[in-house]
């Protein structure tokens, strides 16, 4: 019987160096049973090497389109735009589930090639919880962003060139140096505070020491009464780490921030959840996503007003690769060895399940 195989390929999105198999996860598939196939890329954190010590066969970057079309191809980000059919088995977060921007044309891709997706972000355990996520780290890093926003706004600049940390304590360092040494003073807001997100936001703010009176841990119940709040302009920065299902009062709008005039304290937006195509996102005051060159885009607030931009970097962990990566790696595997079994695990079929679903709902919106 041939070993199960799974294909890593390169990230095409710029800026990403995250990875979905990390060598440690790597060679513990590969002690499984698996072959791992691992396309070489400059751009990953960690070296081909790396992955060549474990046992990993490596191929050329972005190879994976020549390979049989029953291998699983295995990645992070979505695929760049394009109207090739997909043939392959996709492992992925292709970020077209909730009817963002482009939605049934990326799914419409798998249906004219016959392909399936397993999209990452909805492979769930019995109990509806995500078996791996990169949000506590999607948090710790867009709090840090937002921190450093506030400092480059407070010195009469935009925030510039984001660059990825060595790991968490470099991070938390520069944050704090940038503040002026400590964060003390700085007033933030945390809406989705009790998740995975939320507490990685609500973890930075610490340990770039804002005291615990000024870190405002919101959730279910603080948001219960419905948007728009007032409280998110009276703190310098706020972070929006809630997973949007459905349709909500939004958080805060544009009307509400020019009305607060010169009383505005809010400087800084972080969107961590970059529900930015959404229709249903509840920060309606930006409508792009920013990047890690460009990662602000300002908010008109009219002249002779306070400044206030918004962050949102739809992968912002790569701020932390390396650790993101194992962190969420490690989550990962255990579902990675049901794989071969994927008809009948839970967790995969569940995922081709929903698959199915919005594929049919792709194909209805598409007329074909």
């Amino acid at each position: 019987m041939p070993k199960p195989i799974l294909w890593l390929r390169c990230e095409k999105k710029e800026f990403e160096r995250r990875a979905a198999l990390t060598p440690t996860t790597s060679s513990k598939l590969i002690a499984a049973g698996f072959n791992v196939v691992v396309e070489r890329d400059e751009q990953r954190i960690f070296d081909d090497s790396e992955y060549e010590a474990v046992g990993c066969t490596l191929v050329d970057n972005n190879s994976w389109p020549t390979a049989p079309t029953s291998t699983p191809i295995i990645g992070l980000k979505e695929l760049p735009e394009s109207t090739d059919p997909l043939p392959h088995t996709h492992i992925q977060f292709a970020h077209c589930y909730k009817q963002q921007a482009g939605w049934s044309k990326v799914l419409s891709r798998f249906h004219r090639g016959g392909g399936t997706l397993y999209d990452l972000e909805f492979l769930q355990d019995a109990n509806g919880r995500r078996v791996a996520a990169f949000g506590f780290h999607a948090g710790f890093a867009g709090a840090a962003a937002g921190a450093l926003a506030l400092a480059a706004q407070r010195g009469g600049n935009e925030l510039g060139l984001l660059t990825p940390f060595a790991n968490e304590g470099a991070m938390v360092n520069n944050v704090r140096e940038l503040l002026g040494g400590s964060g003390k003073g700085v007033r933030a807001l945390v809406i989705g505070a009790l998740g995975r997100c939320g507490r990685g936001a609500v973890d930075l703010f610490r340990k770039i020491g804002l005291e615990e009176n000024d870190i405002l841990k919101w959730d279910l119940d603080e948001t219960a009464k419905g948007g728009p709040f007032s409280e998110i302009l009276e703190v310098d920065i706020f972070v929006n780490c809630i997973y949007l299902t459905s349709q909500i009062p939004s958080f805060v709008t544009h009307e509400q921030v020019i009305a607060a005039g010169k009383g505005r304290r809010l400087s800084v937006v972080v969107d961590v959840s970059c529900d930015t195509t959404n229709p249903f996102n509840p920060i309606p005051i930006y409508n792009i996503n920013t990047t890690f060159d460009k990662p602000t885009v300002p908010v008109d607030v009219g002249s002779g007003l306070p400044a206030l931009s918004v962050i949102s970097i739809d992968h912002l962990p790569t701020l932390l690769p390396r650790e993101a990566s194992e962190q969420f790696s490690s989550d990962l595997l255990p579902s990675l060895l049901e794989f071969p079994e994927r008809e009948t695990s839970r967790v995969w079929a569940d995922a081709k399940r929903l698959f199915l679903e919005k594929k049919a709902e792709a194909v209805k919106a598409e007329g074909l």
